[in-house]
């Protein structure tokens, strides 16, 4: 088989993606966005979409500038002028539509959390290695480490401004399903989604807190509640609505964990907060100082250098868009702040410089199935009363 870098050539990469609602329309603007402010090597080319609905699908090709519509994935991944294909669909059909274009020889890069279960990840990590040795690469979308604040912050306990690490703190709230006669979506049922506040939103931190600490969890306790157990069925015909069906995954959780050096750290994940709507906060502490970021103020840094006198030390605001800072060097002058979608542009410039460069993205399929690990050790530990639950290397 020739290899994927041959294929594509040096002027375009033919994007397939398979999925059209939030996500989907988030990734769209990434891949519309990305070959118009980077310079990039490559120039992604939005061939095909794919959706079961025809109309929908085909109305979604039209909004967000795809060139085709598809409603097999199948045909989507067969297509000639698709070489990445891009996963945006609920969790129960990662592993499937990934695996099967890996094995088609495209490149993918799928959104988190990787997969349903460990078993699925794994499987899809294997894929990947096999895949690489033919010159494909596999991304996971975990588009927060994208946000330039939040790589910063990377680059600076990588560079040793806070020292030694002794905590990690994090909390991601929203507050959506508070209500409970909201609907029974896909989100809320455990075939579909896999876990719910856990996964959803526990995965982005597990994966953010590993990443800017630069080590992994090696063990958690944990504790999970479904405050509503049932909820109405999505209506789809007169009296539809009064049926009920079961609630089959977690609207909460909340654990502690170990990371490999010893310090420690907490988590707290829930669709319950209300008035919270996408805060997602985190703080590392060190021996010579204190990072912290929130997502409602994303283009900020909040730094205490604990080197510092006393009499006139404390936190500091960051303001992150300056041309050295990450990703800024294409975008507005100093001050002009970015926004949410600008970290699925920048996810798209990653996915396309490691194409063109051969060289592996990150995070991989293989950070995709530790993040998995550690969700399945949350489960085991809330399912034991929070007893302490390593995580599998």
């Amino acid at each position: 088989m020739e290899h994927p870098e041959a294929q594509h050539g040096a002027h375009g990469l033919g994007i397939g993606m398979v999925g059209y609602a939030f996500m989907g329309a988030a990734h769209s603007q990434g891949w519309r966005t990305a070959g118009r402010v980077f310079d990039l090597p490559l120039r992604p080319a939005m061939a095909a979409i794919c959706g079961r609905d025809p109309d929908a699908v085909r109305a979604a090709a039209d909004k967000h500038g795809w060139a085709a519509a598809e409603t097999d994935w199948r045909a989507l991944i067969a297509r000639d002028d698709v070489q990445l294909v891009d996963v945006c669909t609920p969790g129960d059909s990662h592993a499937e539509i990934a695996i099967a274009a890996l094995e088609a020889g495209k490149h993918v890069l799928c959104e988190k959390p990787l997969a349903n279960s460990v078993a699925e990840a794994e499987a899809m990590a294997d894929a990947a290695r096999r895949a690489r040795m033919r010159g494909q690469r596999a991304m996971v979308g975990f588009n927060y480490r994208r946000t330039p604040a939040i790589a910063q912050a990377r680059r600076m306990v990588a560079d040793g401004r806070i020292g030694v690490l002794r905590h990690v703190r994090v909390s991601y709230l929203q507050d959506w399903i508070v209500d409970p006669e909201f609907p029974l979506v896909w989100r809320l049922r455990r075939e579909l989604a896999g876990s719910g506040a856990l996964g959803d939103l526990g995965a982005h931190i597990v994966d953010l807190a590993q990443y800017l600490a630069g080590e992994r969890l090696v063990g958690v306790s944990a504790l999970t509640e479904t405050f509503v157990r049932e909820r109405p069925l999505v209506a789809e015909g007169p009296g539809a609505a009064a049926a009920r069906g079961p609630v089959t995954v977690d609207d909460a959780a909340l654990f502690t964990g170990r990371l490999a050096s010893g310090a420690l750290a907490s988590f707290e994940a829930s669709r319950f907060a209300a008035g919270r709507k996408n805060a997602l906060r985190i703080e590392l502490n060190g021996d010579h100082g204190s990072l912290a970021f929130d997502l409602e103020r994303l283009n900020e840094l909040s730094f205490h250098d604990h080197t510092a006198p006393a009499a006139d030390s404390g936190f500091r605001r960051i303001l992150v868009t300056e041309p050295d800072h990450p990703y800024l060097e294409a975008w507005w002058p100093p001050g002009h702040a970015l926004g949410y979608d600008h970290t699925f542009v920048h996810q798209a410039r990653d996915m396309v410089a490691a194409i063109a460069t051969g060289t592996d993205p990150e995070p991989s399929f293989e950070d995709g199935l530790q993040v998995q690990r550690v969700l399945a050790a949350v489960e085991e530990s809330a399912e034991k009363n929070s007893v302490y639950t390593p995580v599998p290397a």
